[in-house]
């Protein structure tokens, strides 16, 4: 079967081909194999990934021992849907142990999930109906946080949705939107709806906002008003979390919130999320039998998810594991300054640890939002494109998203990348006059 066969029937029978919005490319991708840092599409190219299929694949593709793992679980317990298994005891007591606010944790199957668990909990905990989020940030696909997330700058009315299509104007209303790295931003809205906030949900760091970090002081501003106003705060690390350090971005901030989720990284590649918090607000949640949040979900805790997310928690805690995931992390922002440099290409190269962000603007470090408006997106979409034909899987065209690292790349995928940044630039740059 020909590479653009599968292209064929796959638009016959999937809208628009693809299984979630931002796996479109240009052009288009087959991708039939993955091994450590590298991926192969069905004509045989070899690309180095630095996509990570959004973060997830920390550990890199079909780790030999996350695959052994889920094997061994799925022949001996793999799903039976009633009471406890020995594995979701063992993840929780480690995710419990590593996680500055987790003193109680649930687990489901994605970040989405958790996202909306987290938003219910607040208004069940609270019994008030808004929630605070920041423009730019995404924390899944539900309705009570889907707003405000392309838009450069804050709306006029606050809230802008994302997409329109489908979203009640009821959980619209129920949203308010502040600034990231605002706290003025912030005391405007509660000086208004503050009695009526059940949570702020933030990305302790902002990789959706662009990569911008927390300024001095921001998410500590958090803490202090959540306190004041009765609100809960919810770091969503789905991002972050794992990523960042089993305690994820809150244990490096030192900001400790109410309740957090994790995602993404947890599972390395298998769908595996986790909520939680403070034992007296997650005791509200109805696993609890006298709880009046409604919790449930078939696949929560299933053996082979659940498997995968303690080898990954196993390895990332052999020593090295982090540093080696920083250093290439380093290794890649450093090497990319020095590209563009080289070619007289104004750009913002940020990030933490194994994530980097690329904005082609000199107008200093991402800060909120609106700062992405700056990037040259005419020259940022070319590149992509660039990179794409001189084997590297990044981020695609969609502007100024995130790229990993994984623990399977080295310094000759590095190298080849940059190798690859300086060609792609210099044909962006030429795409880009014509």
């Amino acid at each position: 079967m020909s590479f653009d066969d599968y292209l064929q029937r796959s638009a016959q029978v999937t809208p628009g081909g693809i299984h979630s919005q931002r796996r479109q490319t240009t052009p288009p991708l087959c991708l039939v194999r993955a091994a450590g840092s590298h991926v192969w599409d069905a004509t045989g190219k070899e690309y180095v990934d630095f996509h990570n299929a959004y973060g997830c694949m920390i550990l890199g593709h079909g780790n030999a021992r996350v695959a052994e793992s889920v094997r061994a679980a799925l022949m001996r317990l793999d799903l039976v849907g009633l009471g406890v298994t020995p594995a979701e005891v063992e993840l929780s007591e480690r995710l419990v142990a590593n996680v500055p606010c987790f003193e109680q944790v649930l687990l489901c199957n994605s970040g989405s999930e958790a996202t909306l668990h987290a938003v219910r909990l607040a208004r069940g905990v609270t019994g008030r109906r808004r929630v605070i989020k920041f423009q730019g940030s995404y924390h899944g696909t539900h309705d009570y946080l889907l707003s405000n997330r392309l838009a450069s700058g804050l709306s006029r009315g606050g809230v802008e949705p994302d997409p329109q299509a489908g979203v009640l104007p009821e959980a619209l209303d129920a949203t308010l939107v502040c600034r990231y790295n605002d706290l003025d931003s912030l005391a405007s809205v509660v000086a208004e709806h503050g009695d009526d906030v059940a949570a702020i949900f933030v990305e302790p760091y902002g990789h959706n906002v662009g990569g911008a970090a927390p300024r001095p002081g921001f998410l500590e501003g958090l803490r202090r008003t959540a306190d004041a106003i009765g609100a809960m705060l919810v770091f969503d690390e789905v991002i972050t979390g794992i990523r960042h350090g089993l305690g994820g971005y809150q244990a490096v901030a030192g900001v400790t919130p109410d309740v957090a989720t994790l995602a993404k990284a947890l599972g390395n590649g298998l769908p595996i999320a986790a909520v939680g918090g403070k034992r007296e607000v997650m005791q509200h949640f109805n696993t609890n039998p006298v709880g009046d949040v409604l919790y449930s979900g078939t696949f929560n805790g299933g053996g082979g998810p659940v498997a995968a997310a303690l080898t990954t928690l196993e390895i990332l805690s052999e020593p090295g594991a982090y540093e080696h995931l920083a250093a290439i992390g380093d290794r890649m922002r450093a090497g990319l300054v020095d590209v563009f440099a080289s070619r007289g290409v104004p750009v913002s190269v940020s990030g933490y640890g194994s994530v980097f962000h690329v904005l082609f603007d000199a107008g200093g470090p991402v800060v909120s939002q609106e700062d992405i408006s700056r990037n040259d997106v005419a020259l940022y979409s070319a590149f992509r494109r660039e990179m794409l034909a001189n084997g590297v899987l990044d981020t695609p065209e969609t502007q100024a998203m995130r790229s990993y690292v994984s623990l399977a790349h080295t310094d000759a995928d590095v190298e080849l990348a940059l190798a690859a940044a300086d060609a792609s630039i210099a044909a962006a740059r030429a795409e880009a006059r014509r």
